[in-house]
């Protein structure tokens, strides 16, 4: 598939903003970065429906940081207002009132309350649709903008302000992450992928190969929080480094359904590097280790990387 940039070096990434400074969002936010990125691929000609949650601080009435065009909808109802945007957008088009030059991707942004959870039953039936939009979630792994509660994004034993770590659940959140690229999967839309604000060429690429697919175009952006997730801003690129070098988020695609990994580790770091630079799984080694816990999260992480590891070593 021949697409317009390789971005095989960093250089090759736009130097032009399409998002201005100074937003209202948290310092060091990993979700921001990867939209950033993500619109350097996108271009101009957008326009962005948002979901409530915390990039709803993005666009503060009457100010906006995008160059490009954004509408505001309640948490349940992005991918209608997309519905909506589309059909109007192809029947200016069908009517010569709008050029083909002038016709905006429509992008729905939405966090994980809204795509795991909240919005997932509108998200569905625009999939099955086939309407032709990227929907952008970035995931940080809980409800951040109104006060750091569970989603079902929030990872086996980290700590938030409805699952804290207490005497009858000392792991903190009991339930694993949902697995939302799966679910979209099984939509057979033509392509969906995770990308992370530490790996911006492996998210360039992404970006520019789903530009050739028509129809609905997942991206789960792994988004750092330092409100939520209890670490210094400035960690955020090292954070979101040691989340795809243990093993916990995956950089993948699906084409048409075929899975590929586009980056696999060597060999996975320890994922205790990871839980302890941050505050929300510091309850799982202070004042004592949880070691059930621990081994709970290693397995999993062994059980999903083994056969491609294992394909690494037969291919050597």
């Amino acid at each position: 598939m021949a697409i317009e940039h390789a971005y095989k070096k960093l250089k090759e990434i736009s130097l032009e903003e399409f998002i201005l400074p100074g937003t209202s969002t948290c310092g060091g936010c990993g979700g921001l970065e990867a939209l950033r990125l993500a619109h350097k691929v996108l271009g101009k000609n957008v326009v962005f429906v948002n979901a409530a949650g915390c990039f709803t601080l993005l666009a503060l009435f009457p100010f906006s940081p995008f160059k490009g065009s954004w509408l505001y909808t309640t948490m349940a109802s992005a991918p209608a207002g997309a519905q909506g945007i589309r059909d109007a957008l192809d029947l200016l088009i069908a009517r010569g009132a709008l050029s083909i030059e002038e016709d905006l991707q429509v992008i729905v942004l939405a966090g994980d309350g809204a795509s795991y959870d909240i919005g997932l039953a509108s998200t569905s039936g625009a999939i099955y649709r086939n309407l032709d939009f990227w929907y952008f979630c970035y995931d940080n792994e809980a409800y951040g903008n109104t006060g750091v509660q569970m989603s079902s994004a929030t990872p086996y034993a980290a700590r938030t302000t409805t699952t804290p770590a207490a005497v009858l659940t000392p792991e903190g959140t009991e339930l694993p992450k949902k697995d939302l690229f799966e679910i979209w999967r099984a939509h057979c839309p033509p392509y969906l992928a995770t990308v992370s604000p530490r790996h911006p060429l492996d998210l360039a690429r992404k970006f520019e190969k789903a530009k050739a697919f028509k129809g609905p175009k997942l991206f789960i952006a792994y988004s750092p929080c330092p409100t939520g997730w209890h670490y210094d801003p400035g960690q955020t690129p090292e954070i979101a480094r040691l989340a795809v070098e243990t093993g916990l988020w995956a950089l993948k695609e699906a084409v048409h359904g075929e899975v590929a990994h586009t980056y696999i580790p060597k060999k996975l770091k320890s994922v205790e590097e990871y839980l302890q630079a941050q505050g929300r799984f510091a309850h799982l080694f202070h004042p004592v280790r949880q070691e059930a816990a621990l081994r709970k999260i290693r397995e999993a992480i062994t059980q999903y990387w083994a056969p491609y590891l294992r394909t690494m070593q037969n291919a050597k």
